[in-house]
């Protein structure tokens, strides 16, 4: 199981509705790239790290090394905008207004990601995907994904193990042993997913498979009182950044 994953079985919030946790985490999102950067994405950015590290009670150091990933694609997208091709400085030159507009971008994108995080470290996939076939997604295209997400798991550990074998074996000592072992892992991988779903399909055909994996889905009822709560604070983040972008006369 992957940290993020662990995180969310763990979270305080896991016994929460989904629609609960969506409306806080992805309308937090909605508002990083949709108000002013600033200061309203640092508002919002400022707002998903007081709740990820205190009412959602995701531990620092776990939230750092899931966030560090898409911020460092932010901060690649921002560090294009430094600079401009062709024009008459040359062939490459720094761009007018570009830490601006870089700035602006890695306060939107970072903020954004935030708010993505908050709804992923409080709710499992688990109980996620069986909850969308009642919101009008098809249901086979929930279950592809439900199966798709479960067997992820079990070739990720399948990698790990074969990883560790090669290794006893010296299979890393060099770089061409190295390589070897790389091509022999992508082909153990590729087949031993192949024979996972071989046998996922006929252990479903044994058990009557008629179109629809039914799974158990713990019971949660969305909360007014939360959901209350969450729209106010998106509202009162809105209403602080328009006051705060217009000066008081």
């Amino acid at each position: 199981m992957l940290p993020i994953d662990a995180a969310a079985h763990s979270s305080r919030w896991r016994r929460r509705h989904p629609v609960d946790k969506a409306v806080l985490g992805l309308g937090l999102t909605v508002l990083a790239i949709s108000l002013p950067p600033w200061p309203g994405a640092a508002l919002v950015l400022v707002t998903a790290l007081a709740v990820l590290l205190g009412p959602a009670g995701v531990p620092a150091l776990r939230l750092w090394r899931a966030y560090r990933v898409p911020l460092g694609f932010c901060v690649t997208g921002a560090l294009t905008l430094l600079v401009q091709v062709g024009g008459p400085d040359g062939f490459v030159s720094p761009a007018e207004g570009g830490p601006l507009r870089a700035g602006e971008l890695l306060l939107r994108t970072s903020a954004a990601s935030l708010g993505v995080l908050l709804f992923a470290f409080t709710t499992p996939m688990s109980d996620l995907l069986p909850r969308l076939v009642r919101a009008g997604v098809p249901a086979p295209l929930v279950d592809v994904a439900l199966v798709t997400y479960r067997m992820s798991f079990l070739l990720l550990d399948s990698v790990r193990r074969v990883r560790e074998a090669q290794a006893a074996r010296l299979g890393h000592t060099t770089r061409a042993a190295a390589w070897r072992s790389l091509g022999g892992l992508g082909a153990t991988a590729f087949v031993r997913s192949f024979d996972r779903a071989a046998r996922l399909q006929t252990g479903l055909a044994g058990r009557g498979y008629d179109g629809t994996l039914r799974v158990l889905v713990p019971e949660a009822r969305v909360s007014v009182p939360f959901t209350a709560a969450s729209v106010l604070l998106l509202a009162a983040l809105a209403a602080l950044t328009l006051v705060l972008e217009r000066p008081l006369w």
